[in-house]
Order: C-alpha cells, then structure tokens, then sequence
C-alpha cells in the first residue's frame, strides 16, 4: 500500500516536471519568435532608412510601423507619442495645457467649433466658426485635426499665433493666444427640469467624477426637498478612470455593493472592485440616460443601475467597450495604452462588441447574445453594449437629420446667425422659429443627401443597361425617382422638431457654452420626457423594475 502510494507520487512528480518542462521549452520558443523578430524589424528599419531612395523621418517611419501593428488588435490599444501625452492628461485629469477649444476639420481647414468659458481661446476673442489660416506663421491649409492640435497644446505662459479668417469679416485677423492650464469640468451641468426632478449631466470619468456627481445629487437634495426622482445623463460619455466608474455607482448604491471584476491574461492583475463609501442617496428613484456613445466606464455605471435594479435606463444601446487598459511606459516619455483585462458587471456579463469595422463595434443581434439575470430575476444580455428598458429612437438616425449633421450645416448656420444677432434671450426664453430661413439656408447651399433608395435605383439603372434594358425601365426608374424627390422635399418638415431642437443648442452655444447647450437641449428632449412620464407613474417605474 506504501509502495503504491510513493509510486502515484513518483507519476504525480513526474508529470509535473514534465509539464514544467514542456512550459518552459514553450516559453523559450516564444521568447526566442520575440527576439528573432524584433532583431528582423531592426536590420529591415535601419536598412530601409539608409539605403531608401528618398530622405525618411526616422520617428514618423517607425511610428507607422508602431500603429500598423497595433491596428491589427482592438481600436482601444494606442501608442502615445511624447507630443501626445496632454492628451492623455486631458482623458485622465479633464485637464490639459493649450488654448481651451474645441477644433473640427471642415473642407481644407481646421475650424474652432467651440471655445471653453473663460479660457485663453474665449478671452483672446475666439468664435466657433472661425477658421484656422495659418499657425505660427505656418499655413494650416490641409492639415488634421490631430496637426492643429498638437501645435496649439504647449506650457502655459507660452504664445501661440493664429491668422483667422472670421466668416463675414472682410479681413483675415492676427490673434496671439497665451496658453494656459485647460480645467474641463466633468459634470457641466445640474439643475432641475421639473418641480420634482432633478438633473445631473456627466460627460467624462476623469478625476473626481464621483465627488462631483455626489456634490450635484447634494446641491439639488439641499435646494429640493421635495424632489422625487433623477435624471443622470450618461449619453455621448465615452468612458475614462475605472475607479471613477466605481465612486461614480457608489453615489447611488451601498457600500460593500461589488461593482465590477477584471479578468485579463495576467492573473495577478485581475481585480475586484466594490463600493468603499455611503451612498449619497439609494433610495430616490433614478433614471440614467445612455446613447451609443456612452462607452467604457458609462456602460460599467449603467449596467450596475440596471443589475441591481437600482434605476431604470432610458435611450439607445450602448457602444459596447467591455476593455480595460492599462499603459506602460516605453522610453522617451511614451507609452503604450493597452487592452490588459475585460470588465464583468454584478450579473456576471461582458458588455463587450466581438468585432469591429472601421473602429466601430458590429452590432449582435440579441439571439446571438447570452443571457443573464439582474438581482430581482429581470432578463439583460451580454456584448454590444447595454440595452436600456426603454428603448428611444435617435433623431440622428434619421438619414436627412444625419447627413445635415456630417456636413456640418447646422453649425454654419449657427455661425450666419451669430453674425446677425449679437445677443440671444436667456436659454430659458429663447426659441428659434425661422425654420423657412433655414430651408433657404440649405438651398443655398446647395445641400443635396442621397438614400440607400436612390444608391439602389441608380445601382438597378446600371445593372439594366449592362443587360440591355435600360429603355425598358428609363419611364419607370424616373418616375421612382420623383417620387423620391419628392420625399425627401417633405422630410425637412416632417423632422423639422428635432432639428429645430439641435439648430437651438448649437445657437445656444455660441452665447452660453457647454452649459447653454445643455440647458437648452433639455426642452426638447425626448428621453426626458420620457424620464419625466415614468416618475409621474410610481407603478410603472417599479414594474419596469420588477422581474419579468
């Protein structure tokens, strides 16, 4: 009996060397693919840079070579660059060194869409519409975003020369810009959209996310002692610190509540995390508002909301970035922001989007989708993001409103109309009710969209005249296609709310800022009105909330 036993012993030892083994001949061979590989990259960089017909940048090279390769795994996994990093500060901190401006390109400019209050941008008299010429003493013709920006951003104390061409002006303008320390606040807004609700807009995770969310839900508990419900808007919030995913949950559930748990390929880094702190308020019913912006860290929040039936979600599906990344250091001031772990919220689910095309995540039909339960025995699915109990559809969905917006037409007609008024109401008081001028303004412009109806027809027109019967169908295809147009005449008018209620925010903007645009989008919102309607029905609130 002994002697079996210190044999099964013997195997048992014997199996685990050579498991041992069989680990580190693998390891080695890994190591060694590692090695050969990056001694191949360097003999082929140094060889390319040296003999190439042509003078290379040896950084611009090898930074291609760095996003090509990175490009291959998730959209979430970057290289930043030393030029970078205030950037990086800014997704981290809400802070960052430059002017304080939001800049698009439209056509061959960079454009300023947005000066912050009170920042170097807005005091050197910047405006949202005014084009960025020249910077620097450099032409900024065909230059990104991402050039434009990495110019403007630099030590605070330090100038920055821009030339402006203002439209309505007849001369171009030399401003000179002294940057400084750009603090962006992460929650813009609080207030109450009724006499018994109350508002919090929270538009990034950076530090102190929770603190602030908590001070708002305070404020408004202080200032309305009969309010009766929340409104939390995490729409086109695209995510930031984990631990403020945390804090920010924390406002509204116990503490002790675990909130999510980190699984990855190293397993000392996995990690779980739960609430260290009372709660501000969980018992105040509360909606929270998500789109497909809202990403990462929001989809952590909403989906605890949702998985202890804390509250109930209004709007539209989120992104579906169930990612956790974690930066390393690379030298030279750079690093590697990478995917290291996936996320998992209370119910057990992964919220994250299989694939992606073009960097966006591929929506999964709910059959395709796993179930799982929330604590009261409700029925919620994993990947492609969260989907709230109701559902709202999107105004920029809609095609006509969607191709308004890529082309940027409500923001040059909000810059036409600064230029004829210099002063608005208050954003309580004002409405813009010269629809017909907007109208005029596109015709104008000559806007012009095209359906997935017309892309079909004049695809059919193709594949009649390839097969010889193009006269055949010439009477029909037109007659189909006036009747489209004639649609697409009416669709302004049938939309002609919502994009009035957008028209009004980006006006509003130009007066108030961030602030003025969210205040004034509240009026019109249709998921606040929705919120609103559920608070006033206490029944129907619990039944969405009650097992199903």
């Amino acid at each position: 009996m002994n002697r079996f036993k210190i044999s099964l012993k013997l195997v048992a030892l014997l199996l685990i060397g050579f498991s041992s083994i069989a680990t580190i001949e693998t390891d080695h061979n890994k190591y060694f693919e590692i090695s050969k590989n990056i001694e191949i990259f360097t003999n082929a960089y140094k060889e390319i840079n040296t003999y190439y017909v042509d003078d290379l940048d040896p950084g611009k090279l090898m930074r291609i070579g760095l996003d090509a390769m990175l490009e291959h795994l998730d959209p979430f996994t970057n290289y930043i660059s030393e030029t970078e990093i205030e950037g990086f500060r800014y997704i981290t901190d809400g802070k960052y060194n430059g002017i304080g401006a939001m800049i698009l390109k439209i056509d061959d400019y960079v454009t300023i869409t947005e000066p912050y209050d009170d920042c170097p941008a807005q005091k050197a008299g910047l405006k949202a519409g005014d084009i960025i010429l020249a910077v620097d003493g450099k032409s900024a013709e065909g230059k990104s975003t991402d050039d434009v920006r990495a110019i403007l951003k630099g030590f605070p104390g330090t100038e920055v020369q821009l030339k402006i061409r203002r439209p309505g002006e007849t001369k171009d303008m030399d401003i000179t810009l002294v940057r400084d320390e750009v603090i962006v606040p992460n929650v813009p807004y609080s207030g109450m959209v009724s006499d018994e609700v109350g508002y919090v807009a929270l538009t990034t995770f950076t530090r102190n996310a929770g603190k602030n969310v908590g001070d708002a839900i305070k404020k408004l508990k202080a200032d309305n002692p009969k309010m009766k419900g929340v409104i939390f808007d995490l729409r086109g919030n695209g995510g930031g610190l984990l631990t403020e995913a945390v804090n920010v949950s924390n406002v509204f559930i116990p503490k002790g509540e675990m909130v999510v748990t980190t699984k990855g390929k190293v397993a000392d880094w996995d990690r779980s995390f739960k609430t260290l702190n009372k709660s501000i308020d969980e018992q105040v019913p509360l909606v929270v508002l998500i789109d497909k912006g809202s990403a990462s860290a929001s989809e952590i929040v909403s989906g605890v909301i949702q998985d202890l039936d804390r509250g109930v979600l209004i709007g539209q599906r989120s992104y579906g970035k169930g990612l956790v990344q974690n930066t390393r250091d690379v030298g030279y001031n750079s690093k590697v922001k990478m995917t290291t772990a996936k996320y998992y919220i209370p119910s057990g689910r992964c919220i994250q989007g299989v694939s992606y095309e073009d960097g966006e995540p591929i929506d999964i039909p709910d059959s395709l989708r796993t179930v799982f339960k929330t604590r009261s025995g409700r029925t919620v699915l994993d990947g492609g993001g969260v989907k709230p109990d109701i559902l709202v559809t999107e105004h920029n969905d809609i095609p006509v409103i969607k191709d308004i917006l890529r082309k940027h037409k409500i923001f040059e007609y909000a810059t036409e109309y600064t230029l004829k008024h210099s002063q608005i109401d208050s954003v309580d008081l004002f409405k813009f009710e010269d629809f017909d001028d907007f109208v005029s303004f596109l015709q104008k412009k000559n806007f012009k969209y095209e359906t997935k109806s017309e892309k079909a027809l004049e695809k059919l027109g193709k594949i009649a005249d390839k097969e010889g019967f193009a006269e055949v169908f010439k009477m029909d295809l037109k007659t189909i296609q006036n009747k489209i147009d004639e649609e697409k005449k009416n669709e302004l008018y049938e939309n002609k709310e919502a994009i009035i209620s957008l028209i009004e925010k980006e006006i509003a903007s130009r007066y108030y800022f961030q602030k003025g645009r969210i205040q004034i989008g509240l009026r019109n919102d249709q998921e606040i009105k929705e919120a609103l309607e559920i608070f006033k029905d206490e029944n129907r609130y619990r039944a969405l909330l009650a097992r199903q």
